[in-house]
């Protein structure tokens, strides 16, 4: 079965992807898959660059799946002072929506105000933030009184809140956005290798000349070698800094985010809403399905779990306690939390402030042996960031940059940006999808959706979302190799399916073993640990 676009390597290909990785030398080689080094590998391929791209883990499985999956231009930014960043992010969501309609979709930004006073206030910053953003006249902003609550969003309430002022944001996918990206990538030839984690950056004269690395698939060390060395790793950026230089000093402050989740039929919100919360900070209420999500938190974090860092039930009753307040519907208690995640923002330090206080701007340094490390930013800043990082390669490395491409669109985008019309020539040619089911796979996959569908229309399990056909999809295209992979970062069944999880886990872990040649040891070792997952996600349940 083939596809209109490479693919990223499977598990099949990983021998034959490594042999590459060792025989070329490569203009890039960068470390990080998450937004950030997906962005930077597929602008640096399509102005013509050789890329290798390695990702310790899996691709997004970092920050890049736990934000708020939004692409926004951080409305709260305008009273930092951060008009350059609002104006950047602004002006981006419409570049992004334009790449990849599914994974941008408008939808309706609800901020209540309880005054005649505070929704003037409202008005005057989101009028500035639509100018910013060149927005389009029948998407500025609408301004609400109780009667229109009512009929937009009847579970806010009306005893509090007087008025709203209503204005356009862009909900995504963000794991799915990252895939997108780096098969944009792969497809202008980039090289892309998940759970491969870098062990060592390589030196040539006092200069790094590439990485070395192993793939925790098959054990197997290689080396990449390359002209230049881009550090893309997120929260772990400090830790590859070092790699280079031992004694170098971090630079990093790291902000933990929690959100939380609910069924949709406990807090049937309809659009994305936004609250306040007891110590003046701002959280998003959003649906999502049959989910309702609700975050973030900002806290700093000195943990030793970047990975999966700890959510405690002070993280979950700080977010309910907003929720219970300003909606009419009976307070949610942490036991009927279905899931939960938390990630790790990689803030530029800036000594005496708060989290929330610091600027996500973004910044990029060059160390000493040459390489060009990059942090802090934002989810909808990663294009722009992206042609920074190439600008700063151009400088140290003598590598000659390539003209800013076309920007084509990413894999699935090819289409108008009716996900509407798109669900209904699902459920047309494959009529056993539901309304729900047709809606959540165009939004996943866009104009691939259809191709997906056709692997296996069939459900893993009754009355679960998730098809047989995406599960083929993650591994023969999108380079799953674990059942996390899928469950969390293709799928987001972890997050969003709020039925009966054990036995969606058991049938993912057998449709992928059948496809990967898993023996049952296997098959049960990848499902026991994604139940453990599962169950750790919300652990704070027991505290």
């Amino acid at each position: 079965f083939r596809m209109s676009t490479p693919s990223l390597p499977g598990v099949a290909d990983r021998d034959s992807t490594l042999d590459r990785a060792e025989r070329e030398t490569f203009d890039l080689a960068v470390i990080g898959g998450g937004i950030t080094g997906a962005g930077i590998a597929r602008e640096a391929a399509l102005r013509g660059l050789s890329v290798a791209l390695l990702e310790a883990r899996d691709f997004a499985s970092g920050t890049s799946s736990r934000s708020s999956k939004l692409i926004h231009g951080g409305l709260r930014y305008l009273a930092m002072g951060d008009v350059a960043l609002v104006r950047s992010s602004a002006l981006e969501r419409k570049v992004i929506h334009r790449l990849a309609p599914h994974l941008a979709e408008p939808r309706w930004m609800v901020v209540p105000a309880r005054s005649w006073a505070g929704l003037a206030k409202l008005r005057a910053g989101i009028t500035t933030y639509e100018k910013l953003g060149d927005v389009e006249p029948q998407d500025l902003h609408q301004n609400w009184g109780r009667d229109e609550m009512e009929q937009g969003e009847p579970l806010l309430s009306r005893e509090r809140f007087a008025h709203a002022c209503v204005y356009r944001e862009y909900l995504t996918d963000d794991a799915r956005l990252v895939v997108a990206n780096l098969r944009a990538a792969a497809a202008a030839g980039a090289l892309v290798l998940n759970h491969s984690p870098v062990s060592d950056v390589t030196e040539s004269e006092g200069r790094a000349d590439g990485v070395a690395a192993r793939c925790s698939l098959t054990g197997r060390e290689f080396r990449v070698r390359a002209r230049c060395v881009i550090n893309a790793a997120g929260p772990w950026v400090d830790a590859v800094r070092g790699l280079e230089d031992e004694a170098t000093k971090p630079r990093l402050m790291l902000s933990k985010g929690v959100h939380i989740v609910v069924p949709a039929e406990r807090l049937a919100v309809r659009n994305l809403v936004i609250l306040n919360t007891d110590d003046k900070r701002s959280i998003f209420v959003i649906r999502r399905g049959r989910a309702v999500y609700i975050g973030t938190t900002d806290t700093f974090y000195e943990g030793d779990n970047e990975e999966w860092p700890e959510i405690t039930r002070e993280d979950v009753e700080y977010l309910l306690r907003p929720v219970a307040r300003d909606f009419t519907a009976e307070p949610i208690a942490p036991e009927e939390i279905t899931s939960a995640w938390a990630g790790l923002r990689p803030l530029i330090g800036e000594k005496g402030k708060s989290p929330s206080e610091i600027s996500r701007k973004d910044e990029v340094w060059i160390g000493p042996k040459g390489v060009v490390s990059i942090a802090g930013g934002k989810l909808t800043g990663y294009r722009p960031m992206a042609e920074m990082t190439l600008d700063k390669v151009a400088e140290v490395s003598g590598l000659t940059i390539g003209d800013a491409p076309e920007n084509p669109p990413l894999p699935g985008g090819d289409f108008g940006g009716d996900l509407e019309g798109l669900a209904a020539g699902l459920r047309g040619r494959f009529g056993d999808l539901s309304d729900e089911s047709s809606r959540r796979l165009a939004r996943l996959y866009g104009s691939e959706a259809e191709e997906v569908v056709s692997r296996g229309a069939a459900p893993l399990t009754p009355g679960a979302l998730p098809v047989v056909g995406e599960l083929d999809w993650a591994t023969n295209v999108e380079g799953a190799a674990k059942l996390r992979d899928f469950l969390y970062r293709r799928a987001g069944s972890a997050y969003y399916e709020v039925g009966d999880r054990e036995g969606l886990v058991d049938a993912m872990a057998r449709s992928m073993g059948e496809r990967l040649g898993w023996d049952e040891a296997k098959v049960e070792s990848e499902a026991a640990s994604s139940r453990a997952q599962l169950a750790r996600d919300v652990d704070f349940k027991n505290s």
